[in-house]
């Protein structure tokens, strides 16, 4: 019999397992697809980051024509934001394209990997999904594979966009900004690059405050995978034995499993919602203070008339960029713990696999036995039929 707490405390982790499977997807006949892709997004990010630089600079060509009221120079600003604006739009779309072309093309490899294995040797039949981990295998290859090649292609693309965006601007925030000169009683202070030091430690703040926030989510998100799944699973039994001749007893043990199942679904969203709605604290708030942090810092400047109203709106941009990056974690939060959700149950359903692939491998190697015995006209002992792998 299977015991799926052996699966969880054995060295081989689901994730691990996961990963181990669906990195193959890099190798072999489909290499040169996928590193194409992975190729692709690289330019098309860095591009997107040259753009996104030089419309950095013409918000301060621009509000500085504004502010010496130069009509030419507005008129030449306002054609190039066309320009920008058409590239922009542009590396967007393509971005799309190789995004969700990475993603269809990985899913493809991963589903089909996770059906073959199914299939094979008649797993599907050996597995019986019974309450646990493993509850609704189909849910596993359609649903969970979806989430845990979805994610990734994104999360990876947008965590080197940030760290790209945040080394870039962080050199315009230090250059635009300068220094600043402060007084802390009585003591004249020097802070260079103040506004890097201010964007860091806004950026330090507010993850560090979504971590605290939200450390339970990625329980959360699993444990509401696992209620949906049981939910399916309990519809669907309830149509399979629907097609046999049931008592009334029968229907309502069946339709009692059914409604149970739908409570703790309704119990676990009532739960994420909690944790979305403590998290939005965080992100909404950031997202409405980030720009206005930014051009009070650089009121100091611009009182004294060493900042220029171009420079102010141009590191008041930059800062808000900076934060974005840094705060790629805040946006990217609840995506995370579904994606690493979803794989740890595909690696699960993995791992499965692969004790029942051992488990096949004596009855085989007997069958081998028994056709050299046969040869030899000796008939040879008929091995045990496999057992059914049910979890307890």
């Amino acid at each position: 019999m299977f015991d799926a707490s052996l699966l969880l405390a054995g060295p081989r982790h689901p994730l691990r397992r996961f990963w181990q499977s669906a990195r193959h997807f890099w190798h072999g006949p489909t290499a040169r697809l996928a590193w194409g892709l992975i190729a692709v997004l690289i330019v098309i990010t860095v591009l997107q980051l040259l753009v996104q630089y030089r419309l950095n600079v013409w918000n301060r060509d621009f509000f500085n024509a504004l502010e010496f009221r130069d009509g030419a120079e507005i008129w030449h600003q306002t054609h190039l934001l066309a320009l920008f604006a058409v590239l922009s739009i542009g590396l967007a779309v393509t971005a799309v394209w190789g995004r969700m072309t990475f993603q269809r093309s990985w899913r493809a490899w991963v589903s089909r990997h996770l059906i073959d294995s199914w299939l094979g040797g008649g797993r599907y039949l050996q597995i019986e999904l019974g309450n646990g981990e493993h509850q609704n295998a189909e849910y596993r290859i359609t649903e969970d594979a979806r989430l845990a090649t979805d994610a990734p292609i994104d999360l990876v693309v947008g965590l080197l966009a940030s760290v790209l965006t945040a080394g870039t601007f962080v050199v315009v925030l230090w250059h635009v900004g300068g220094a600043l000169d402060v007084t802390v009683l009585g003591v004249n202070l020097t802070i260079p690059g103040y506004l890097v030091v201010a964007a860091v430690a806004y950026a330090i703040l507010t993850t560090g405050t979504l971590m605290i926030v939200g450390r339970h989510m990625i329980g959360v998100i699993e444990s509401k995978n696992q209620a949906e799944s049981e939910l399916k699973y309990a519809v669907a039994h309830l149509r399979e034995r629907a097609t046999g001749r049931m008592s009334p007893s029968d229907v309502e043990g069946a339709a009692s499993e059914v409604g149970s199942a739908l409570s703790d679904v309704l119990r676990e969203w009532h739960r994420l919602a909690w944790q979305y709605m403590r998290t939005t604290y965080i992100s909404h708030g950031n997202t409405l203070l980030a720009p206005l942090v930014g051009l009070i810092l650089c009121v100091p400047h611009y009182v004294q008339g060493t900042m220029l109203l171009g420079d102010v709106t141009q590191a008041a941009a930059a800062f808000v960029a900076v934060q974005g990056a840094f705060n790629w974690l805040i946006d990217n939060f609840p995506r995370l713990a579904e994606c690493l959700s979803s794989a740890n149950r595909v690696g699960n359903l993995l791992l499965a696999f692969d004790q029942l692939e051992a488990e096949e491998a004596p009855a085989a190697a007997a069958d081998r036995d028994a056709v050299a015995a046969s040869q030899d006209g000796h008939p040879a002992p008929s091995p045990p039929p496999p057992g059914r792998v049910q979890e307890h």
